[in-house]
């Protein structure tokens, strides 16, 4: 765990310092949030941010989003300045940790950020073959290539990997190719030098030197433009990278796992995707069977999903009832594991009672209301359903605009730009809930 401390914690730094250094954690330390930045741009690796509450969160929120360096935000202040609280997390925050510095809180939350990238939860016989595979090449130095359906937790399988090999206590970077825009991904890969190009503010560390003497996670490589591919050939044959605008060779020491969810075959034969690259990728193949394929595993990963909802939402721990499990063993799951944590994180939030019942499992074939009644959607505009959707969900969460957001699977922002439009076209919208602003 590498923790970056931005701020002085009000003179409580030391305490947490020497706390996290005690659980095992690496600490760096930055006055200011320009030094915390420059930091996270110079490839040191950082899993977890926290932040004097003192300082303008949202600039580094912002900042980091625009830049796209991804790590978890944790706000510090003394415990009775609430109004901080509530504005660290509006800010973007994840966390609000009151000072002076309580040890147990400190565990607990970097427990949380490596329990949230690493928790692998199977019982069925077909994720186990993929388990014990993974264990027998986990130690070598071969790149893997790890295919499966979207959701089914290939990252997780990369990470598995990483964790059972020797680099196990280096970094382990991973960059999504779909998601960075083809232009942007080479220099994420291989950084730039500071005004090597329009928005190049400052020197920045790619994930390649990030990563050096640990494991590069390639998520969802068959998306990659296909001159980035030679590129990428070339550092992994010559292990060696130039950043941007330079004309120096760094040298590199990295383990690739790359995924994808398309049949990367096919992709190849299409065109779409190096021959070479993809036989430099594939020494060693694991495929993530989808969730329909290991329906055994439905079960334990629900009743998880709602132990860890419960708790991330403040809410009582229920049982998952039989029938609900029934309910979810009857469910194709297109979406995979994602899809089951998210129907799990909407049964939390909507159940009654004591315990998680068939009517709480918002799933196709187990629908409340009138879809369970047989109502029809025929005729109707998808404004109006979704309308609908959004009233429904309001009432269900008693107003709470955060909570609904989650069911929907929507930005605050977006829900509150709709709950705005509505008003204006004349429809009663269900006020905030408690503690919330309009």
């Amino acid at each position: 765990m590498r923790l970056l401390i931005i701020g002085t914690l009000q003179g409580q730094i030391g305490a947490a310092s020497r706390i996290a250094i005690q659980r095992g954690a690496k600490v760096l330390q930055a006055d200011s949030i320009p030094q915390g930045l420059d930091i996270i741009r110079s490839g040191q690796g950082v899993d977890l941010v926290m932040i004097d509450v003192a300082l303008d969160i949202a600039e580094l929120v912002n900042s980091m989003a625009t830049e796209r360096l991804n790590a978890p935000v944790v706000a510090c202040g003394i415990d009775t300045d609430s109004k901080a609280a509530v504005a660290a997390i509006k800010a973007g925050a994840k966390e609000y940790l009151p000072l002076p510095p309580n040890p147990d809180m400190i565990a607990a939350v970097l427990e949380a950020v490596s329990a949230d990238n690493d928790t692998m939860i199977y019982r069925d016989p077909a994720m186990d073959r993929v388990v014990q595979m993974a264990k027998r090449v986990a130690g070598s130095a071969a790149s893997i290539l790890v295919t499966g359906e979207s959701g089914t937790g290939k990252e997780l399988i990369a990470r598995f990997l990483h964790r059972n090999s020797p680099r196990k206590d280096k970094a382990f970077v991973a960059v999504n190719c779909a998601a960075i825009p083809g232009e942007l991904l080479e220099s994420e890969l291989f950084g730039h030098e500071k005004g090597a190009f329009t928005g190049a503010i400052a020197r920045r560390i790619g994930k390649f030197e990030e990563s050096n003497g640990g494991t590069l996670l390639l998520d969802e490589i068959s998306e990659m433009d296909l001159k980035l591919q030679a590129k990428l050939l070339r550092a992994i044959q010559e292990k060696e990278i130039v950043r941007i605008g330079s004309n120096t060779p760094v040298k590199v020491d990295v383990r690739i796992i790359a995924t994808s969810n398309r049949n990367m075959e096919e992709t190849v034969k299409k065109g779409l995707f190096r021959e070479d690259l993809y036989f430099r990728l594939n020494v060693v193949k694991i495929a993530v069977p989808a969730l329909r394929e290991r329906p055994q595993d439905i079960e334990p990963l629900a009743r998880h999903f709602a132990e860890k909802c419960a708790e991330e939402n403040a809410m009582p721990l229920r049982p998952v009832t039989s029938d609900a499990i029934a309910a979810l063993r009857a469910h194709r799951w297109p979406g995979n594991v994602r899809e089951l944590e998210n129907t799990m994180h909407r049964a939390v939030l909507l159940a009654n009672g004591n315990e998680i019942n068939t009517e709480a499992i918002l799933i196709e074939g187990h629908m409340t209301g009138d879809a369970a009644a047989g109502g029809s959607m025929v005729g109707r505009t998808v404004a109006d359903v979704e309308r609908d959707l959004i009233i429904d969900t309001l009432k269900h969460t008693l107003g709470n605009r955060t909570h609904a957001a989650k069911i929907l699977g929507i930005s605050i922002r977006t829900l509150r730009n709709k709950l705005n439009t509505y008003v204006q076209e004349g429809l009663s919208v269900p006020p905030p809930g408690a503690g919330e602003a309009a």
